[in-house]
């Protein structure tokens, strides 16, 4: 059965779900177009604000009719309205850096902890192309090499990278109807949409359905018990980001940026949001620092140098690290070794270790 009759067949299950008001929610004005892959069906409804406990019923006979067309597929279906996030904050006060040590953990957001999981932390960047994906999976495997229990939530539903980079293959399973059971790789637990697509399958979901995606990869997966779990953001400060930081305990977020203004000033704006959201600054990470010439031995300032520490000083937050611009990163990640895996007590690795001695300095601290 093709896709295109797949979905024609979960909207005609649909006619038999009816909505407040009556009528079928196959034929109900906010049904989002149904979207199916290789291991979900995904849609969304579109209510008025205040409606959205009276379309539970709906969501939950939805999901059943999806079920039944497709019982092997994981349903998403995210209930969406018009209104403004009451708690959203765009007339905070500060500027990066302001109330954003490890122990500020107070927020006007009605946030949750994730059960199993003792903290998140959020790895973020205002610009894409950083190395943020490469960050967050050798700083999760540095966290463990020092003894910690950590996962991996690929929260880039638009370019998920996590896979290729920790070497994942096959579809994810389920440990029951309800939960995800995540992959592992390297000895982390992962988590990603990306095994969920066709190679080269785009997702082409508007953000309400991408941030109630997300919280199903977060919420519905048995995480078992981990000490860190670390998310890996989209680029950008949208709907996910906000959406995390709305709904989510998280101990706080490490931003990357490579040492040129450009990127920089994205940089900063991904830190103003988490500012404005009540969400900690644990630091700054400078990736693609600098580049050794393996021939020569030379060293090469390629996107200048110091822009990121200097601007940690200038915002008044931890300055973290610097990590290099080197072939065997970019070689290993893209053969989903990364270089913990490989060359553990090397140097291009040390440099990630060092990060994670101070992030977990600033756990002991909270």
């Amino acid at each position: 059965m093709s896709d295109s009759e797949k979905v024609a067949s979960v909207r005609a299950a649909l006619k038999n779900v009816t909505v407040p008001g009556g009528g079928s929610l196959a034929d109900y004005s906010g049904l989002s177009d149904i979207i199916i892959t290789p291991s979900a069906i995904a849609f969304a409804i579109s209510v008025e604000p205040g409606m959205e406990g009276a379309f539970g019923p709906v969501q939950a006979a939805a999901t059943e009719a999806a079920k039944s067309c497709e019982p092997d597929k994981k349903i998403l279906i995210s209930i969406t309205s018009g209104r403004a996030p009451s708690s959203a904050a765009p007339g905070a006060q500060g500027g990066p850096g302001a109330n954003s040590g490890p122990g500020n953990q107070q927020s006007a957001m009605q946030t949750s902890p994730v059960k199993g999981i003792k903290k998140i932390i959020a790895v973020a960047s205002g610009k894409g192309g950083v190395g943020k994906s490469t960050c967050s999976v050798n700083l999760a495997l540095a966290l463990q090499s020092l003894g910690m229990k950590v996962g991996v939530l690929d929260a880039d539903l638009y370019g998920p990278s996590i896979p290729k980079l920790l070497g994942l293959d096959g579809k994810p399973a389920f440990r029951d109807e309800k939960m995800f059971k995540p992959f592992e790789g390297h000895g982390l637990k992962a988590m990603s949409i990306g095994p969920m697509l066709e190679p080269d399958q785009a997702v082409v979901w508007r953000g309400p359905m991408a941030s109630s995606a997300l919280r199903q990869l977060l919420r519905e997966t048995d995480w078992g018990e981990l000490d860190v779990l670390v998310i890996d953001l989209p680029p950008g400060t949208g709907d996910i980001q906000i959406s995390l930081c709305q709904q989510v305990e998280l101990f706080g977020a490490v931003i990357v940026s490579t040492p040129q203004d450009l990127a920089l000033i994205d940089a900063k704006k991904a830190m103003d949001m988490f500012v404005r959201m009540k969400i900690p600054l644990l630091g700054l990470i400078e990736n693609m620092s600098y580049f050794i010439a393996p021939d020569t031995g030379n060293r090469y300032d390629i996107f200048g140098h110091g822009g990121a520490k200097d601007t940690a000083s200038e915002l008044k937050i931890p300055f973290l690290g610097e990590i290099p611009l080197h072939m065997k990163i970019r070689e290993l990640s893209d053969a989903g070794t990364p270089i913990l895996t490989i060359e553990p007590t090397g140097e291009q690795a040390q440099a990630f270790t060092d990060i994670a001695e101070k992030l977990m300095d600033g756990f002991e601290q909270a």
